[in-house]
């Protein structure tokens, strides 16, 4: 029978999980779990409003030492991990995968790692000093394992994770490729007809004394402009994406605003949600799985997930979960961030104590979404690059066309 202890609702499930962590799905007494976490709460609220200046040196330090990729990340997590296996010392290992590094930024990172590893500094803490390489997820991944005495067995689980992150994230990033190559290709081959080819037919139609059609006069007046302001225009265009990356990036709010904007989109918008729904499943799912209580996992999740909706989201679900709610019910009042199949799956999860199991199975589940999406996402834009296309390619050969059309109309018959 299920009961409830303090604020937290919990089952009588015992298990061992696939890392061999001892996992009872029944929450311990809330007391202290809710004392720890307001506490990690607090220090977040202080920390979440960073001054544009903080953000700034935070990042002028990224660019110091480098980021390491999702890739790179995954090649040390496998590198160490197989090295701790094979009973190398950790300051060793540290030492061989520092050799092996060839970005002279990426060995600064290893020397500061190697230094506190020497000096009696647990592996995690010291990778906490570098989130813009390595995130909170592994961070708390490793923290666990260096905890429970199973550190190989974790990394090379964050390894795996962190693997299927990169797949799925090439999958979404390579399927709006073809349509970005196809509508660059398109808008250049039309700015070539109107600045190179259009201008050295253009007198024939300015010196005739007849009335040019619209779509003539249309092509003339952009022909003239890029060519007496289209270097300012490639630069002004240039100019204003870069500050509106650095406004995005420095700005939680417009970031945020931007992220709403990218969801509201009909089908960008879709891939969005499929690929923050699947990695949130996986993280919170792994997480989970290595002992880390829910109220804990909730506010790692969130600030490893990139879109700010989704982050905001996470983070008023931890508040929830404080509270002694299941996360099930307030999952059904968002059914626009979180379909109906994925709080009703939650909410099985919760009530037979195998969260953690049903949040792999519905990250594998939206994985296989994201995967047959990408493969229909070119069937579904290219009706639209076609007739996008068909319209650029008919104006310019109208605009073309009917002068010469109407000039032969006026020619005198013998």
């Amino acid at each position: 029978m299920r009961r409830r202890i303090g604020v937290l609702f919990f089952g009588p499930v015992k298990k061992v999980n696939s890392l061999n962590l001892r996992v009872d799905s029944r929450a311990q007494p809330a007391t202290e779990e809710v004392r720890k976490h307001r506490e990690n709460q607090a220090k977040k609220k202080k920390t979440a409003v960073k001054s544009v200046g903080s953000k700034f040196s935070e990042w002028l330090r990224s660019f110091v030492y480098g980021r390491l990729s999702t890739k790179e990340q995954t090649s040390f997590a496998k590198r160490l991990a197989f090295l701790i296996k094979a009973g190398v010392p950790m300051f060793e290992s540290l030492h061989i995968i520092r050799d092996q590094t060839r970005s002279k930024r990426h060995q600064k990172i290893f020397d500061v790692l190697i230094s506190d590893v020497a000096n009696g500094q647990r592996l995690s803490k010291s990778l906490s000093k570098f989130p813009y390489a390595f995130g909170e997820f592994a961070v708390n991944i490793i923290k666990v394992g260096e905890t429970s005495g199973t550190l190989s067995a974790n990394l090379m689980y964050l390894a795996d994770e962190l693997k299927k992150t990169q797949e799925l994230r090439s999958k979404t990033i390579g399927s709006l490729i073809y349509p970005a190559v196809i509508t660059l290709a398109t808008l250049g081959i039309t700015s070539l007809l109107i600045v190179y080819i259009f201008p050295k037919i253009m007198p024939i139609f300015t010196s005739l004394k007849i009335d040019l059609p619209i779509t003539t006069r249309i092509m003339i007046f952009m022909s003239n402009f890029l060519l007496h302001y289209g270097l300012i225009l490639i630069g002004t265009t240039i100019l204003f994406f870069i500050v509106l990356y650095l406004l995005i990036r420095f700005f939680e709010n417009l970031h945020l605003y931007f992220d709403r904007i990218i969801l509201r989109l009909p089908i960008l918008g879709t891939l969005v949600q499929l690929f923050n729904l699947a990695a949130t499943a996986r993280t919170l799912g792994l997480l989970l799985k290595s002992g880390i209580t829910l109220m804990e996992a909730l506010p790692i999740t969130a600030d490893t997930t990139r879109n700010r909706v989704y982050r905001g989201r996470l983070h008023a679900l931890s508040l929830v979960v404080e509270r002694g709610e299941m996360i099930s019910v307030h999952l059904k009042h968002d059914r626009r961030l979180f379909p109906d199949i994925l709080s009703q799956m939650i909410a099985v999860g919760e009530r037979s104590g195998s969260l953690s199991d049903t949040l792999v199975y519905l990250s594998e589940m939206y994985d296989n979404e994201v995967t047959d999406f990408t493969k229909n996402l070119s069937g579904l834009i290219e009706p639209v690059l076609m007739i996008f296309m068909g319209l650029l390619v008919g104006f310019v050969a109208v605009s073309v066309i009917t002068p010469v059309y109407s000039i032969t109309q006026h020619l005198p018959t013998r």
